[in-house]
């Protein structure tokens, strides 16, 4: 079973076939150009899909450099963002991935391998939910 590696904004590393380790042990990069670009509509060539993860240190390879979730998260020396007194801000809010909005969106439903492959590793406001409630109970 694989360990979960969760981002700062809540997107599941272990699930991308972005992240290095994905990469290494099956090379799915070119199918992730192509579904990022049909579900998301950009397109990064698959030679420069490569992603360490922005739970790793300071000078790792990162596919979105201009992220504004991971930068905050540091700043207030917090996990991610379910531990975030302004949950759920205008950062986060840009990087949250829910499958309805996506399938409203593309006027179709996503099937399974799309969903598996594109969403889940992103669907993160679900996460970040149950992370955050499981925080204020504690209280």
């Amino acid at each position: 079973m694989t360990q979960e590696i969760l981002t700062k904004c809540g997107y599941r590393c272990d699930l991308c076939l972005a992240f290095k380790e994905n990469v290494e042990k099956k090379d799915q990069r070119n199918i992730l150009s192509d579904g990022w670009y049909d579900i998301y509509g950009f397109r990064i060539e698959p030679e420069n899909i490569y992603c360490e993860g922005c739970v790793s240190c300071e000078n790792q390879v990162l596919i979105d450099k201009n992220c504004p979730v991971r930068p905050c998260v540091i700043s207030k020396s917090i996990g991610n963002c379910s531990e975030c007194e302004d949950y759920i801000c205008d950062k986060l809010n840009e990087r949250i991935v829910d499958k309805n909005n996506l399938e409203e969106k593309l006027g179709r439903s996503l099937s399974s391998f799309e969903h598996e492959n594109f969403v889940l590793p992103y669907e993160s406001k679900a996460r970040l939910d149950s992370l955050r409630k499981n925080n204020h109970e504690d209280c």
